[in-house]
């Protein structure tokens, strides 16, 4: 018999965020710190949205782009807390979950030998989707230093005559990083000078602390060279309801389209109905919920800062990512033994890119008691191994 499997897909490694957790699924008296996945409820009056479209029947598929009320209410969404301005019906796309979006905006655009310059560390994503869309990705390492964000410098120095597509994902997963106005500012004129394509990954952006969130589509000549991707899992807690959208320039979002339509049909109806309800009425649900990640957030801070491990502070997101050299173990080793030792289970900074060596991801996207919990374990084993 042939092989019948893909080269590309048989050499492509998987996630590195899942091993950990599917060992933790059998552990007893374990508590996992590392899937990014908030721990509240969908608000009721979502839920109660999506249960009344089911009795109603409304059971059929959408449109392939999604539902016009939904698309409608997306660009309502965005004209409202980012002053970005978007057709619903030739300008956007309903997809499932904002990695669709990713995958199929990678699609649509990328010829054999294309380059994306993909900064890392980063959600595992971007660098398989470049692959399979038969791209070739460019890995631009971030540095603590600069507070993990990308600069000026180290986007021009990436950028040759192949590059088209940048990605851009702040607020960051795992690094918790953000670029505020004057970040992007630094970086439109090169983007525009060597006409890139972005792809900005804004999933989180209803999280961030002390500053509000910019998008890039936002400055003058960004906003027809650039996908905006965003979606509900995040900030409406709608992660098992599989909903995400994109907006951009119509000539790309119509091949978006088309792939989705084809692979896809339509993202599903029922979190559709969700979605129109949680844009309209569910600022205050958002609000509520970044407010407790931000006391999670100071508390987690504190509580790696005391026990010695130097840790950047987050200002997006829900993730922390301290450094963990100075116990000379690898991300790898420190998060098996952690496991094994404490059952407590965290991400290694390399399941995000080889340059997140020395780092972990911890989410805050759990309750208090058990942060505290799974911390007094951490400190207990930080202090056994501390040199």
């Amino acid at each position: 018999m042939r092989n019948p499997l893909a080269k590309v897909v048989v050499n492509m490694p998987p996630s590195g965020i899942r091993k950990f957790f599917d060992i933790v699924s059998e552990m007893k008296d374990a508590i996992s710190l590392g899937v990014g996945e908030p721990d509240f409820d969908t608000p009721w009056h979502v839920r109660e949205e999506g249960i009344y479209s089911l009795e109603k029947g409304k059971t059929f598929y959408t449109s392939n782009a999604g539902l016009k009320e939904l698309k409608q209410e997306i660009c309502n969404y965005l004209k409202r807390r980012f002053d970005l301005e978007y057709d619903y019906n030739k300008e956007t796309i309903v997809t499932v979950g904002g990695s669709e979006a990713i995958d199929i905006a990678m699609r649509a655009m990328l010829e054999p030998g294309d380059e994306v310059l993909i900064p890392q560390p980063c959600y595992v994503s971007y660098h398989p989707c470049t692959v399979l869309a038969g791209g070739t990705p460019v890995v631009i390492e971030l540095k603590g230093e600069n507070d993990f964000k990308l600069t000026r410098q180290e986007l021009i120095d990436a950028i040759t005559e192949k590059t088209k597509i940048l990605v851009l994902a702040f607020p960051n997963n795992p690094t918790g990083a953000i670029m505020d106005y004057e970040d992007l500012k630094n970086i439109v004129d090169v983007i525009i000078e060597h006409d890139l394509i972005v792809i900005s990954d804004e999933i989180y952006s209803e999280l961030t602390y002390d500053k509000e969130h910019v998008s890039i589509a936002s400055f003058p000549g960004m906003k027809e060279r650039t996908i905006v991707i965003n979606g509900f899992s995040k900030s409406y807690a709608m992660t098992g309801w599989r909903l995400g959208y994109a907006v951009g320039p119509e000539l790309i979002i119509e091949q978006m389209i088309k792939i989705h339509q084809f692979a896809i049909m339509c993202a599903p109806t029922t979190s559709q109905y969700a979605g129109v309800e949680a844009l309209k009425n569910g600022d205050s649900d958002v609000a509520m919920m970044r407010d407790a990640y931000d006391k999670r957030r100071r508390y987690l801070i504190h509580s790696l800062r005391k026990m010695g491990l130097e840790c950047f502070e987050p200002f997006g997101a829900f993730y922390v990512f301290p450094c963990i050299k100075s116990l000379g173990m690898t991300s790898e080793e420190f998060a098996t033994k952690l496991l094994q030792e404490e059952k407590v289970a965290v991400v290694p900074g390399t399941a995000f890119g080889d340059c997140g060596e020395g780092y972990l991801r911890i989410s805050y996207a759990y309750s208090i008691e058990n942060l505290k919990i799974a911390l007094e374990r951490m400190e207990r084993f930080v202090e056994r191994y501390k040199k």
